[in-house]
């Protein structure tokens, strides 16, 4: 099913992004979209349009391996700062994705990391921990094909690989993503049950794709306002006449 409108109608601002996923849950946590949207984002602005299928691979990485993610964060850090890469330190609020930004910037220019020094790193991470994470031999298969990466490269790697998303098997392939025969037949079902609506695009389909000049009119609930008037005209002289009788 694909979404109305040009292209253009498929990219939307993190804040908007955040706003859908409140209409599943209110209290949707702000600080995971934006986390999600940094992995498409990387070093744009925050305000900037992602596409749908971007920020969805990129959230559904963020959303199933959250705390995973927070000590990959660390250990990356760790190898930045030279210290020993069987060493894993368990991240705390202060260590987390967001407050080591500003080094991750910085750390663009060095060109990260060595790739297979991090694989080992992240391999004892997936032994040790029970949460949950990528499959290893996936995790070695992304960072096999390049030699030095940073982190956010990583997670970009992480949310387009067509190994783990399966692994996950919350989302179809990219390609199949705005496909979805069964949403297709239910808004089908839907649409059935307004009255009108299906039965005059269906008897006119050129008519159902341009606006009407002359629109029906619908009888409205509300009284014609001369209507009222005359009523109300008529009952001030019934008023009258009986003031006159009265006296």
């Amino acid at each position: 099913m694909a979404l109305p409108g040009s292209s253009l109608n498929n990219l939307l601002t993190m804040r908007e992004y955040h706003c859908l996923l409140q209409l599943l849950c209110p209290d949707f946590p702000l600080e995971l979209t934006q986390k999600a949207a940094r992995i498409v984002l990387m070093d744009d602005a925050m305000d900037c349009l992602m596409s749908f299928s971007d920020f969805l691979f990129a959230f559904q990485i963020q959303f199933y391996y959250s705390e995973f993610l927070e000590s990959v964060a660390a250990i990356y850090q760790d190898l930045l700062a030279g210290k020993n890469p069987n060493t894993v330190i368990v991240p705390t609020s202060s260590s987390g994705q967001h407050r080591q930004r500003p080094a991750l910037g910085e750390a663009s220019t060095l060109e990260g990391v060595e790739a297979s020094l991090f694989y080992q790193c992240l391999e004892n991470l997936c032994d040790r921990h029970k949460y949950s994470c990528p499959p290893p031999a996936l995790v070695k298969e992304v960072l096999s094909n390049v030699q030095r990466l940073t982190f956010y490269g990583f997670l970009v790697a992480l949310s387009k690989h067509h190994g783990i998303n399966q692994a996950l098997g919350a989302l179809p392939d990219k390609g199949d993503l705005m496909h979805d025969p069964a949403m297709d037949e239910e808004l089908e079902r839907l649409l059935a049950q307004v009255p009108g609506l299906v039965n005059s695009a269906t008897a006119n389909p050129e008519a159902g794709c341009l606006p009407s000049r002359t629109p029906p009119r619908v009888g409205s609930p509300w009284r014609p306002l001369h209507h009222a008037r005359k009523v109300d005209a008529e009952s001030d002289g019934s008023t009258e006449e009986t003031d006159e009788s009265e006296t």
